[in-house]
């Protein structure tokens, strides 16, 4: 092992080819290319195989990192991709998506000795789109078929977990969701940059191959009630995720030209697509040769403004309350931001959004800040001071975070509890609600968060809706006999 591994004390740290700025402006597709399998095999042998395994630790899935590293350092990549799907659903997608900065390689062992981290997010990407390439990747074929079902509110990142797993247990899966295509925020919150859409397709597909029904358009509380589906499957999971945008309390926001961080990332993404997108077409939401400012400082954030930069803006500037230690988005994305051209003013809040006599945006009046004592999230709390700026501008984004719908009310359903929070309360052993037998996780159960969590949440929940099942099939099997 020490001759294969080990690598790190002699091989630098190496990411994939990273595309020019001034390249990668002018499209969507992703700026990172893959490893060629030399430099795979090389990235992957500087893993130090330690006995205590941070990476892992720091993974939210507990994906089985140093081992999947050692066998594709050895090349054997089928088998790497079998220990990395064996916990993880979608790997292609998180070794794209995941904040690996905050995650596992913010954690790794020879990051924390100044060697540099092992690339594990890349690898993990270079690792299943081999799979995908060579074929490895079958449809799930359960090994015996059940009669009962569930069913899934939410084709996201958090659905689409529980239901493979559900379905590989040879339960009939039928998953229902208000959009067109399957993916969730995969496909409309998440630009091509960071996640090109045929990657999520693919696996959708592959999910309809392995048995999965899906019902699109279906938007649950007027196409259909949670009461026909309850009625319709054994048990139901919920995992709409959470849509509603947090609003900014400044005088004028009400102005023509502001528009919510998913409102303008699902436009674009719609055009890309190939969809007819009115808002856009108008040229409402797109950025093209306006001046745009984005006010937020989380992953959605960089979205917006990366993707303003693609739609070719004038000028692109992000506003954020704190300085850039104490933020919370991607640093990574950060830097790939500023490469692209967008510019950051740290400690600066918006105060009011300027509008003319037509109640067009003109810009936004910016209250300088300073960093005071720590709050609860150990983050530094921004305080005001005397000093603003005006900040001229001809379309505002904001980007400040998600709450969840009221689902009770959505889906009529009134003895579906909610926190205070108005996320879906449920037992946090069994992922239960208080509807039995019907469950929940992801987003609306945590509030937003990474798409790696929904996973884990999803993976779960189908868990105890399988244990449920079992046991009352036991029970029917009894009483029968």
């Amino acid at each position: 092992m020490a001759e294969k591994m080990l690598q790190f004390i002699k091989l630098e740290r190496a990411m994939p080819k990273k595309r020019s700025a001034k390249t990668r402006k002018g499209d969507f597709k992703e700026i990172y290319g893959n490893y060629a399998v030399k430099s795979a095999k090389s990235q992957a042998a500087r893993c130090s195989q330690c006995g205590v395994p941070f990476c892992q630790q720091g993974c939210p899935l507990s994906n089985n990192i140093p081992d999947w590293l050692k066998l594709a350092a050895e090349d054997r990549l089928e088998e790497a991709y079998a220990v990395s799907s064996a916990t993880n659903n979608m790997p292609e997608i998180c070794g794209r998506i995941c904040p690996q900065d905050r995650l596992c390689e913010g954690i790794c062992t020879i990051e924390q000795s100044g060697h540099g981290t092992v690339t594990i997010g890349s690898i993990e990407r270079y690792i299943t789109d081999t799979a995908w390439d060579k074929g490895w990747i079958k449809p799930i074929k359960p090994p015996r078929e059940r009669a009962q079902s569930a069913g899934i509110i939410g084709a996201g990142p958090g659905g689409l977990a529980a239901a493979e797993q559900l379905r590989r247990k040879g339960y009939q899966v039928t998953v229902y969701d208000r959009y067109d295509r399957g993916g969730g925020l995969l496909v409309y919150g998440i630009p091509g940059f960071k996640l090109e859409k045929d990657i999520v397709e693919r696996r959708i597909k592959h999910l309809e191959e392995s048995g999965i029904a899906f019902k699109f358009n279906c938007d649950v509380g007027k196409d259909i009630t949670l009461t026909d589906i309850r009625d319709t499957h054994d048990t139901v999971l919920i995992a709409t995720g959470v849509y509603k945008a947090r609003d900014l309390k400044v005088p004028g926001v009400g102005a023509d030209g502001v528009y919510p961080a998913l409102e303008f990332l699902t436009a674009s993404n719609r055009v890309g697509f190939g969809d007819e997108v009115d808002a856009f077409e108008d040229g409402s939401l797109d950025a093209s040769e306006k001046r745009v400012i984005v006010i937020g400082g989380g992953d959605t954030a960089m979205d917006c403004v990366r993707t303003a930069v693609r739609q070719g803006a004038k000028s692109v500037t992000c506003l954020y309350r704190r300085d850039r230690t104490n933020m919370p988005g991607s640093q990574r994305e950060v830097a790939n931001a500023e490469e692209e051209g967008v510019k950051f003013e740290w400690l600066s809040g918006p105060e009011a959004v300027l509008h003319t006599k037509a109640n067009k945006v003109k810009g936004v009046k910016v209250r300088r800040m300073r960093l005071g004592a720590p709050d609860a999230s150990g983050r530094q709390s921004p305080e005001k001071t005397d000093e603003t700026v005006d900040m001229k501008a001809d379309m505002v984004i904001k980007a400040l975070g998600f709450d969840p719908e009221d689902l009770p009310l959505l889906f009529d359903e009134p003895a579906l509890r909610v926190n205070r929070w108005g996320a879906i309360s449920v037992d946090f052993k069994s992922m239960e609600t208080s509807l039995p037998g019907v469950y929940a996780a992801g987003d609306i159960v945590r509030g937003a968060s990474l798409v790696v969590w929904a996973i884990v949440d999803g993976r779960q929940a189908s868990e105890e809706m399988h244990h449920a099942m079992r046991s009352v099939a036991k029970q029917q099997k009894a009483a029968a006999e």
